[in-house]
């Protein structure tokens, strides 16, 4: 008989709704049940693309006796971290301070009060390396509650007191300056893998936020050091088994160094951020690889994670069924000899193998290879490889899929729109820009409410019933602001400035200092407040960068002062932890540059306009804003008292509102930005 989780929208939920457990979603009632019973709580966070929390639900959820324990014992709350990213930060928080360490699924014993008391993560059903068994574990809590309930209270009162008494050190007055940010350039350049791209050591996760910091670090003072390890990680992702050869996107992180063996789960997010940094990295040099994986990128957002309603998924899977009837991880995406063999016929197989690193001894697991670019195909061979690649990825579609998380999130579409528009702006596909407006049209007509508040989730065009946080309102500002800049069209700035407002009304606290959640959103244990990038940029430094687009677009010196009031922590941490904070030090770099303000005024239909147009947006300047259409047209304040020049249609670059003489040639444009 299905749980209670049968009435959930989320696919990480539904995925557990079948199993013998007695699963709660996180809700009022599960305390109260729990409070009744006077038994903890077992709460228990992932979401549907874990590898690991499949394995924890193959191995322990469904097993009759081991729910059994649980339902006897504990109330269990299963939660998608990707619905309640307020709940996972909170409890995460407690897991690494008591463990060192943090991961999915997260596993947290709480009393009825949502105190937590004992911690960790994945649980094997036997003991296995040291790590005791999941039995064991329910075992012990439960023996501990029955038994040493004064000792529990006193742990989980201590744990609560300590996460409430944390105070965060966000740098107080000061924004982020040369020093700091020649600092913050200085530490990345110790931590860079020169020899094979990418920041640090075995896993790595593409380093999106921190490359966006080196390439307008570049823009603004030229250091060729920085464009240089941009380049050269993002050839290395590309060339790598991280990056989906046949079928474009990126997955979500090499578990080796060389960027040769990925866990292949493929995020939006991950996807949005990439083909942004790939396509900034082409307006810095032109790169024609720079503009293909942008592209290609692009492309398998549109194909694989939009959804029928109009927004983009969340997330597919890494593991499919490897045609024995077992789910797999990679199982979708490598290759042998032989399969390569039986597809393309043995000399062009060789050719394949050759050109795509598919070796007899594998790259991966049981002789498999993970498809990989170690060189480019030379002319002979271009027309040939392009057969063999659309040979493979047909072969490939006849696969069993990855499973798809079609939740739409607020946040993580908000990206996603920035991405679409920039890229179909740039390399002249207006059908990606089409992609992105219909996705803003969706946040608008199912996440916004009357009041511009957002949901952070929808699945078949329903909004969930969970409020939005911080990284939603940001990075859907975001996404509309790059809409605004592309389309022409104001609204997509007036609905920005809707959200933003809501940033300084319900997430702001004293000194600059922002809240993930807002002033009158469920009271957790603590309220969550992190300003450091995790696989997306903060919550913190988004609204930062929002902020400081906004006020660049409308001249809102209130806008702007709360962006620079955030941008402090930027000034303590860049220094000494740039990784972790590289979208603050991207819009510290912006603000130091203006950020520039390029008014385009003229007529749609001039080819004249139109090049200007095109100029202002590819320009690698740091966090530039632009507006373009008639003069005084009323959509945006840049294009106030704009006129044209002799009649013809010209670019103004200005600073805080206070503009260069105005210019009518592309050529100059380009020069001056």
């Amino acid at each position: 008989m299905p749980n209670r989780l049968a009435h959930e929208t989320s696919p990480y939920l539904l995925q557990h709704a079948d199993n013998p457990v007695d699963w709660w979603p996180w809700s009022t009632e599960a305390f109260e049940e729990a409070r009744r019973r006077d038994v903890p709580v077992l709460l228990s966070v992932g979401y549907s693309s874990c590898h690991w929390c499949h394995v924890m639900a193959h191995e322990s959820f469904e097993d009759d006796a081991i729910a059994a324990l649980v339902n006897d014992n504990f109330v269990a709350v299963k939660v998608d971290r990707e619905e309640r990213p307020d709940v996972d930060a909170v409890y995460m928080e407690a897991v690494q301070a008591a463990t060192g360490q943090g991961g999915w699924p997260m596993t947290v014993f709480l009393t009825p009060d949502a105190a937590p008391f004992y911690f960790g993560t994945y649980f094997p059903p036997e003991p296995r390396h040291g790590m005791p068994s999941f039995p064991e574990v329910l075992e012990g809590v439960r023996s501990a509650w029955a038994d040493r309930r004064g000792e529990v209270d006193e742990v989980a009162d201590r744990i609560v007191k300590d996460l409430a008494g944390r105070s965060l050190a966000y740098g107080g007055d000061g924004v982020p300056g040369e020093e700091e940010l020649a600092g913050a350039l200085l530490a990345l350049t110790r931590e860079y893998d020169a020899t094979r791209g990418g920041f640090g050591g075995a896993p790595k996760f593409p380093p999106s936020m921190a490359l966006e910091f080196l390439l307008r670090h570049h823009a603004r003072t030229g250091a060729e050091g920085a464009l240089q390890m941009v380049a050269d990680t993002c050839e290395a992702m590309a060339r790598g088994g991280i990056y989906d050869q046949l079928g474009g996107g990126f997955a979500r992180y090499a578990v080796d160094r060389a960027w040769v063996v990925p866990h292949f789960e493929k995020m939006l997010y991950d996807n949005a951020l990439l083909c942004r940094v790939y396509a900034h990295l082409w307006k810095a040099t032109g790169s024609e690889p720079a503009r293909r994986v942008a592209l290609e990128t692009a492309d398998f957002m549109v194909r694989e994670l939009r959804t029928p309603e109009g927004g983009f998924a969340s997330a597919l899977d890494a593991d499919s069924d490897d045609g024995t009837g077992k789910h797999v991880e990679g199982a979708f995406y490598v290759w042998t000899p032989e399969q390569l063999t039986d597809v393309l016929g043995a000399e062009d197989a060789a050719l394949a193998a050759a050109h795509y690193g598919v070796t007899e001894d594998g790259t991966f697991e049981h002789g498999s290879s993970v498809l990989q670019l170690p060189r480019e195909a030379g002319p002979a061979d271009a027309d040939r490889i392009a057969s063999i690649a659309a040979r493979l990825l047909a072969a490939r579609e006849e696969r069993e899929r990855p499973g798809r998380d079609d939740k739409v999130v607020a946040a993580w579409n908000g990206l996603a729109i920035a991405a679409l528009a920039e890229t179909g702006a740039l390399f002249d596909r207006p059908d990606l820009v089409e992609r992105a407006t219909e996705a803003a049209d969706l946040l608008v007509r199912v996440h916004m409410d009357e009041s511009a508040r957002l949901t952070r989730t929808s699945k078949d065009g329903r909004a969930g019933t969970n409020a939005g946080v911080l990284e939603d309102y940001a990075d859907v500002a975001e996404g509309f602001l790059a809409l605004a800049a592309v389309t022409g069209e104001g609204a997509w700035l007036e609905f920005a400035g809707f959200l933003l407002d809501l940033v300084l009304d319900r997430f702001t606290a004293e000194g600059g200092a922002l809240y993930d959640t807002a002033h009158d959103a469920e009271a957790l244990i603590r309220r969550p407040q992190d300003p450091t990038d995790n696989a997306t940029p903060s919550g913190w430094t988004a609204a930062a960068g929002a902020l400081l687009s906004y006020a660049a677009h409308t001249g809102s010196e209130a806008h702007r002062a709360a962006a620079e009031g955030a941008l402090g922590v930027v000034k303590a941490l860049g220094p000494r932890a740039p990784r972790f904070i590289g979208w603050g030090l991207a819009v510290a770099e912006a603000l130091l540059d203006g950020p520039r303000e390029i008014a385009v005024v003229g007529d749609a239909a001039d080819p004249v306009f139109r090049e200007l147009r095109r100029t202002a947006l590819a320009a690698a300047t740091p966090g530039a804003v632009v507006a373009t259409g008639a003069p005084d047209s009323g959509e945006f304040p840049l294009l106030k008292d704009r006129p044209l020049v002799a009649g013809s249609p010209a670019a103004y670059v200005c600073r805080h509102f206070t503009c260069d003489a105005p210019v009518t040639d592309p050529a100059e444009l380009a020069r001056k930005l």
